[in-house]
């Protein structure tokens, strides 16, 4: 399986190095278009590879897919904390309820118990 993995990362590095290559060109971005920049003042303007654009553009589309995610799944986080917590609660009361109905017993009997229990 790991040389699977290692063959599709080659296989994606390879892809996006032809895209690179192929996309050279030097491309102008503006935050916002002619009229309304003039309009605004805010005229700025940044030269950079068309394949940084792309690759960028991916990156940030991935960047707010996680945190939106993450964001979203926040309510089941919680969930499994406090149950995690309830259960952590329920063996130590457990264990204690155990320990008080098993405390004139021999040792031996217990482990009976226990393994008949279970």
């Amino acid at each position: 399986m790991r040389y699977i993995r290692y063959a599709f990362l080659a296989l994606l590095a390879i892809v996006l190095i032809a895209v690179a290559l192929a996309n050279r060109e030097v491309v102008t971005l503006q935050l916002l278009p002619a009229e309304l920049s003039a309009l605004l003042g805010l005229q700025e303007r940044v030269s950079m590879p068309l394949f940084f654009v792309v690759v960028a553009s991916i990156a940030a589309g991935l960047l707010i897919g996680f945190v939106w995610e993450w964001l979203r799944e926040h309510k089941h986080r919680a969930t499994a904390a406090r149950r995690e917590a309830r259960i952590r609660e329920l063996e130590r009361e457990l264990s204690k309820v155990k320990g008080q109905r098993d405390q004139g017993k021999d040792e031996v009997l217990v482990i009976l118990d226990e393994k008949r229990a279970s």
